[in-house]
This record gives structure tokens, C-alpha cells and sequence, in this order.
């Protein structure tokens, strides 16, 4: 799934908004969250370590995985070193949480119903086995358990 990660920055209001929205289907991105932050808080996180800012970036609401949080810090460290930037898009596909991994494609040849399609395998002696009564509980009037209701 393919996120934007958006940092805008409102020094009169020493506060951080992260807006992040995420592609559902090619071409249609909706909206996840908007989640406000302590500017200062937040500069001072991006300066001491990876671990700190992942502390105080991640909430309830917002809590992206740690591979997100990497390059959330990597890409973000000179934005809030730069107290004149005002906004930053980061761009995250979790597909990079998997490298070597290649992404899964269907191909167009391939027929879904030729998929679903019964193979004819199904042994005769294995639907007897399955059909079989062995399998069906009995139980007597003698029998007190719980299962009997």
C-alpha cells in the first residue's frame, strides 16, 4: 500500500500536523489522519535518535510501522533542522519493508474461473470417507453431558 506522509509545520502555534493518506486503488488516495504534535517536542526528538522519535511520533491513532518510522526520521531530520521549511511530503510503500521482494502482479491471460474450475481429482473413496456416518456424535438418553442440550 503506497502512503504520503505529510509534515506541515505552524511556528505561531508551535504545532506539527501529520496528514497521511494512503492509495486504496490506482489513482483513488483518500485521507487517513490529520494527528497534531508539539513542534518543540518534535525537533528535540529529530535531533537526539531514531528511537526517541519513534516515541513521539507514534499514538494510538498514528502508528506506523518501523520501517516507515526509519524513513520518516531519515527524510524528516533536515526539515525540522530548517526552521524556514514549512512542509514535507514523504512518500512510503510498504513494499520496501520486503527488499529482493517483487511485487505481485496477476497475470491477464490467466482465467479466474478456469482457476476455480473442480480438477477432477477427488477419489471416489475419499467422498465415501468424508460421507461416512463414524463421524456423526449419538447420543443415548443415559448420556448427561453437556453436549446432549
Amino acid at each position: 500500500m503506497r502512503q504520503k506522509i505529510r509534515f506541515e509545520k505552524n511556528v505561531k502555534k508551535n504545532s506539527l500536523t501529520v496528514f497521511e493518506s494512503s492509495e486504496v486503488d490506482p489513482g483513488v488516495v483518500i485521507k487517513l489522519l490529520e494527528e497534531e504534535y508539539n513542534l518543540d517536542e518534535m525537533v528535540e526528538a529529530s535531533k537526539k535518535s531514531y528511537q526517541v522519535f519513534t516515541q513521539a511520533l507514534r499514538k494510538k491513532s498514528f502508528f506506523p510501522t518501523s520501517d516507515c518510522c526509519a524513513k520518516l526520521f531519515a527524510n524528516s531530520m533536515e526539515f525540522f533542522k530548517n526552521k524556514k521549511e514549512i512542509e514535507l511530503v514523504i512518500e512510503y510503500d510498504d513494499i520496501e519493508a520486503f527488499p529482493g521482494e517483487e511485487e505481485f502482479q496477476i497475470d491477464d491471460d490467466v482465467e479466474i474461473d478456469k482457476i476455480l474450475e473442480d480438477d477432477g481429482d477427488t477419489k471416489e473413496d475419499e467422498m465415501k470417507e468424508i460421507d461416512s456416518d463414524e463421524d456423526t456424535p449419538k447420543f443415548t438418553p443415559e448420556d448427561t453431558s453437556e453436549h446432549e442440550n
